[in-house]
């Protein structure tokens, strides 16, 4: 009976032993294969996890991301194209070293030790008016929607010092070398692969010059002082640039305002200058503050006829303002005229320099810089604001803010500008000082090294502007294209309020049209 017993014993013990070795035979394979599928799984959901924190980092519990749709990607360019510009400043000499001096604070340039304010807030800098690409670049480092993934961007911003590059070439340089720069930037950026995604369209670069410093007339050198071909460049046709005035003729260049003397870090900076311009006892009925031009042609004297009437006025201040051999403005210190534009109802501005009987500047630094004083403005030239400055200045009622005499009633003495504004009530001349003051904040360039907490300034009023023109051109829309603006805007000021009869006394019309 114990045989038996044993070999059943045995049998079974071989029976798991044979079992054992059938279930250690398949499960290798069977164990990498899973392996290897659990692996693939895993590293799929790693990569949709890590894009996905990439591309939604800033979303929100209501499931929306605050930067959506204004992510911009800043170029990291060869200095040669920015840095080295403000380094050899001091080497070039001439006009352009005289910049050198404005550069310091990030473009700001030194404090204002007086600052015409009377103990109305810091924030005040001696800045000069063509500073605008190192005050932009500054600020941008501090824009909220930064990003390094170009592909989530809504637009690119190349910061391209393009105003400091003309200003140090445009003088007793040929063509070729002012022009080398931009030749140089066009071939960078087009074979940049963030370029070849819409061509160039959603690109923006700032330059704190005129459009038309940047579109040379012509094949040649029609113009050996003035203008580059950055705008005739392949880059430059497909890009946005922003400068301080437009040539109002191109689909490309669009108009910010000038940099002014006050560069708040904080929104109460901004309330509390507002507060005060809003108090301000104001002496004079109308200020201007301007050198005259003699040298311009007869058809386009129109700076030289305000002057007359301010000078002939009680009730209008001009300061002594000379004009040097060189051809700048030599007029008080920044302390005076801001003192001055504070003490004023109504701000004169006729338009800026001339160039051959030809209008490069139809605005001048002098409608900021009086504007954020709650002053005013008196324009002459439909252009100086109305077909200019979109973003930045009311659209369509530029009566709430501003008063419009056409250049050629002035230049053909048909008007007193003074009787024109001493006929506007009271009561329209508060509601005007009211919007300009509200319009403050986003015609100024806050301190780069900081950034306003709610209040928009003039960098945040761009951005939106160039984000909105890329995400139309995205749409299909034919953005800012077509012919020159050629027509007047809607609801400008009835000028002609009286006549000046042969013997050059007056008589009243007080005539609307």
């Amino acid at each position: 009976m114990q045989l038996p017993t044993h070999s059943a014993r045995k049998t079974g013990s071989n029976a798991r032993s044979r079992r054992a070795v059938q279930s250690k035979g398949p499960c290798c394979p069977c164990s990498l294969r899973n392996l290897a599928i659990l692996a693939v799984v895993a590293w799929t959901f790693f990569l949709y996890l890590d894009f996905s924190v990439i591309s939604d980092t800033a979303e929100v519990s209501n499931g929306g991301d605050p930067c959506r749709g204004r992510y911009i990607y800043v170029y990291d360019l060869p200095p040669r194209f920015n840095t080295d510009i403000i380094r050899d400043c001091r080497k070039a000499g001439g006009r352009w070293g005289d910049m050198c001096d404005f550069l310091s604070n990030a473009g700001l340039g030194r404090p204002l030790t007086d600052d015409g304010t009377d103990g109305g807030g810091a924030g005040w800098y001696d800045t000069h008016e063509l500073a605008l690409d190192a005050i932009f670049h500054n600020r941008m480092k501090q824009y909220e929607c930064l990003t390094n993934r170009s592909a989530a961007a809504a637009a690119v911003f190349v910061p391209f010092y393009a105003g400091f590059d003309f200003l140090r070439h445009h003088r007793e340089y040929d063509k070729a070398t002012r022009d080398a720069a931009s030749a140089d930037l066009s071939f960078w950026l087009t074979v940049q692969p963030q370029w070849r995604r819409m061509a160039g369209r959603d690109h923006f670069l700032v330059a704190g010059r005129t459009g038309w410093d940047f579109r040379r007339s012509g094949g040649g050198d029609v113009n050996p002082d003035r203008a580059n071909g950055l705008l005739l460049t392949p880059a430059g046709r497909n890009m946005s640039l922003l400068v301080l005035e437009s040539t109002l003729e191109h689909g490309t260049d669009f108009s910010v305002p000038y940099p002014t003397y006050f560069h708040p870090r904080s929104d109460a900076d901004v309330l509390r200058w507002q507060d005060r311009v809003r108090g301000q006892h104001r002496t004079w009925l109308m200020v201007f503050v301007g050198a005259p031009r003699p040298d311009v042609p007869r058809r386009t004297q129109v700076r030289d006829r305000v002057i007359a009437q301010c000078q002939a006025s009680s009730a209008c201040a001009t300061p002594g303002c000379t004009r040097s051999p060189a051809g700048s403005a030599q007029c008080p210190s920044a302390a005076d005229i801001i003192r001055l534009f504070q003490k004023a109802t109504f701000c004169l501005q006729p338009p800026g320099d001339d160039d051959d009987g030809y209008f490069y500047s139809r605005t001048r630094r002098s409608v900021f810089d009086s504007m954020v004083a709650g002053c005013i403005p008196v324009f002459f030239h439909a252009a100086s604001a109305y077909k200019q400055y979109p973003w930045h200045l009311p659209k369509d009622d530029h009566l709430k803010y501003s008063v419009f005499i056409p250049d050629a009633d002035v230049r053909r003495r048909n008007v007193s500008i003074e009787a024109v504004l001493r006929a506007i009530p009271p009561a329209t001349v508060e509601r005007m000082r009211e919007e300009v003051i509200r319009l403050i904040p986003t015609l100024l360039y806050a301190d780069p090294r900081s950034k306003l907490e709610t209040l928009k300034d003039a960098v945040d009023v761009a951005i939106d502007g160039i984000l909105d023109t890329v995400a139309r051109i995205k749409n299909g829309e034919q953005v800012n294209c077509g012919g020159p603006v050629d027509k007047d805007p809607p609801n400008l000021f009835a000028a002609t309020a009286s006549r000046i009869t042969p013997n050059g006394s007056m008589r009243a019309v007080d005539q609307h049209r």
